[in-house]
């Protein structure tokens, strides 16, 4: 074999290994970005909103939602690429499911920061209120001018208001106050407390048990459960089941050698009784609005797109 036929099949093993490794990365290379969570009304993964612009958006956007039902969200990504961002934000849509379910009355500003592209995607129910020609307008005249000038808080912030007026003007349902906590009011609907109902029994019970005997201590279980649940705000007749059901657990508990639980400096399970101690644990709940979702709003690809 001669020097140059050695060179070609050099050559050609090696555009064939190129090839091999093109192909394999090519799924990786074309990957979707993945939708992000909605941890917020507002959602900037490329830090581009001040702090205080965030606070603000959140504050208006929240204060919206409450008065008028309707859910808006902003979410700013670095891209979308390799989809286009009418592609990508139908998903982030249909992920996130901003708006009232069956009143549809959500909507989404979507920005493609390093795309230099934005987009509103609106819900159903809010089409008539925020058409694309609307959308269009408040993207092109009020949005990516301030963009142009670098103005990215004014331009997310302008852009909200806008859209907060044009949806003012639709009626919508009126919205359930947001955060109230309503007691059941069937049976049904108790799934709920059974864990802490559990649990509460346990622990009252076992302390009681060891001051007062096991009969006495399970009627006063289901005393005291049956009354914290009226306390709580069920409704009569369900808080005398639970303080009976409760009355009755203890017993049958009680019968399998249930825990009986002591105060005392140290703590630890001995003999099946727990004793209490001083070691100074401690649970916290933070106030963060963490809990903040989309309310079941559907989406069908209405809305505008634009670039700067």
């Amino acid at each position: 074999m001669t020097a140059a036929t050695m060179r070609a099949v050099r050559a050609g093993w090696l555009a064939l290994l190129l090839i091999v490794i093109t192909a394999a990365l090519a799924p990786f290379a074309w990957a979707d970005v993945a939708v992000p969570a909605l941890t917020g009304r507002v959602v900037d993964q490329t830090g581009t909103l001040s702090e205080a612009a965030v606070a603000r958006l959140d504050q208006k956007l929240k204060a919206f939602e409450a008065r008028k039902g309707s859910q808006l969200a902003v979410l700013i990504v670095p891209t979308t690429q390799p989809e286009a961002i009418e592609q990508f934000s139908i998903r982030v849509a249909e992920a996130w499911k901003i708006g009232r379910k069956k009143v549809d009355d959500g909507a989404i500003l979507l920005v493609a920061k390093n795309d230099r592209k934005l987009r509103i995607e609106v819900g159903y129910g809010l089409e008539g209120a925020l058409p694309d020609v609307t959308a269009k307008r408040i993207i092109d005249e009020i949005i990516t001018p301030k963009f142009k000038a670098g103005d990215f808080d004014g331009g997310i912030e302008a852009g909200v208001d806008r859209m907060i007026g044009v949806i003012d003007g639709e009626p919508l349902p009126t919205p359930q106050p947001q955060h109230e906590w309503a007691a059941p009011e069937s049976m049904d609907e108790l799934t709920g407390w059974a864990i802490p109902l559990l649990f509460g029994t346990l622990v009252l019970n076992g302390f009681l048990k060891a001051a007062l005997g096991r009969v006495a201590a399970s009627g006063l279980t289901g005393i005291i459960v049956g009354a914290v649940a009226m306390l709580f705000g069920l409704v009569w007749y369900i808080a005398l089941v639970v303080g009976f059901a409760a009355f009755l657990l203890a017993l049958v508990i009680d019968l399998f050698g249930g825990p009986t639980i002591s105060s005392g400096r140290r703590s630890g399970w001995s003999g099946g009784t727990w004793t209490g101690g001083s070691s100074g644990s401690s649970w916290s709940s933070g106030s963060s609005d963490s809990g903040f979702s989309g309310g079941g709003g559907s989406f069908g690809g209405g809305g505008a797109s634009g670039s700067w």
